[in-house]
């Protein structure tokens, strides 16, 4: 019987002898604006100016006002959280990538849930079901996924009563997401390293189970292939998108191409070009002046590498903006339709490695 008393007050509005209530009283008379306004910069900061919002939030400062998140969650029957689900948290991508969403999300009023599925540990199904079953019951608004961390889970997508966003290329189209044109960043880097005289460029891929990774090569042998320069198969090696296997591509070429080592390389993410990058310089081999690097991707961390890597990709950061725009438009009821495909396309940047 208390319990349903104490929740009584917490919702009637009427009451203002309601502590929740009468704290929300005392922000409108110091910010001198009605109580239904202090509850819009607190819930619904969209609706209220810029300039009305500033003078709510001061007035909540001076107070030293702390909104009730249960009352709030019962009154709006939301949890202001929105979960972000990502498949490795080592890789720099993601932590700039969850960065970027959660300033976004934070500006608006809202928490983030961070779920790492751990893809390189080798159990990312056995995460993904208990993390999905968390965000299920858990009752967060939202969620936005990346990638790869339901890699061959996107029926489980359909499942989902919240609003989506994936970051990546989903095949079955289930929520909203927006990717990167894979495909055209590819292509643009093999025409612009055939451009620069390359006759014979070796490629170090993303694994063949993943169609991003497969988009990319096949991007770069169109562009080669366009500008007159026929990718080589020998010079073709499959990585696993971890730094390991950037160093043991670079042993692989050393090894059986030593006596006909290509001019170029190109390495399909940022974490197996840093650790060719070392690799080769562990060989002898000076870049560029012995053979050319160049990069798929568009991490902060590259600004780190010497020399500065050529690059084609799209930053994290303008994956994630995108991303939170379009959940925010589904949880704020301004776009209510089919499931929505963007493709983001990629920007080449030249450095000194290529």
């Amino acid at each position: 019987m208390q319990m349903h008393s104490q929740i009584n007050l917490q919702i009637d509005f009427s009451n203002d002898s309601d502590p929740f209530m009468t704290t929300i009283s005392k922000v409108a008379e110091r910010a001198g604006v009605s109580r239904t306004t202090v509850s819009h910069v607190l819930n619904h900061a969209d609706r209220v100016s810029a300039h009305l919002r500033a003078r709510v939030l001061e007035a909540v400062e001076e107070l030293g006002y702390v909104p009730n998140p249960q009352a709030q969650s019962l009154r709006t029957g939301r949890t202001n959280i929105v979960a972000l689900l990502i498949p490795d948290i080592r890789n720099p991508f993601y932590p700039e990538l969850v960065k970027t969403a959660q300033s976004d999300l934070e500006a608006i009023g809202l928490d983030t849930m961070i779920f790492n599925s751990d893809v390189p540990g080798g159990h990312p199904q056995e995460h993904n079901k208990e993390y999905l079953r968390q965000i299920r019951n858990k009752r967060v608004d939202g969620l936005i996924v990346g990638d790869f961390a339901l890699h061959r889970m996107h029926d489980e997508l359909l499942k989902l009563d919240i609003p989506t966003v994936f970051i990546g290329d989903l095949p079955n189209h289930a929520v909203d997401s927006v990717r990167i044109d894979d495909f055209g960043g590819g292509r643009a880097m093999g025409q612009y390293l055939a451009g620069r005289g390359h006759k014979r460029i070796a490629h170090v891929t993303g694994p063949s189970h993943f169609a991003e990774a497969m988009a990319r090569a096949a991007g770069l042998e169109a562009g080669l292939a366009e500008a007159g320069t026929p990718a080589a198969p020998e010079l073709r090696y499959e990585g696993t998108y971890l730094a390991p296997s950037g160093e043991a591509a670079v042993d692989w070429l050393v090894e059986n191409h030593r006596h006909a080592m290509p001019s170029a390389i190109f390495f399909a993410n940022y974490l197996m070009a840093t650790a060719g990058l070392a690799r080769l310089h562990d060989h002898g081999l000076s870049v560029p002046n012995d053979i050319a690097v160049a990069v798929f991707g568009d991490q902060p961390e590259m600004r780190y590498a010497r020399p500065t890597l050529t690059r084609i990709g799209v930053a994290p950061a303008a994956l994630a903006h995108r991303a939170v725009a379009m959940l925010i438009e589904r949880l704020n009821g301004t776009y209510t339709g089919a499931p929505r495909t963007e493709v983001l396309d990629c920007a080449l940047k030249q450095f000194d490695s290529a």
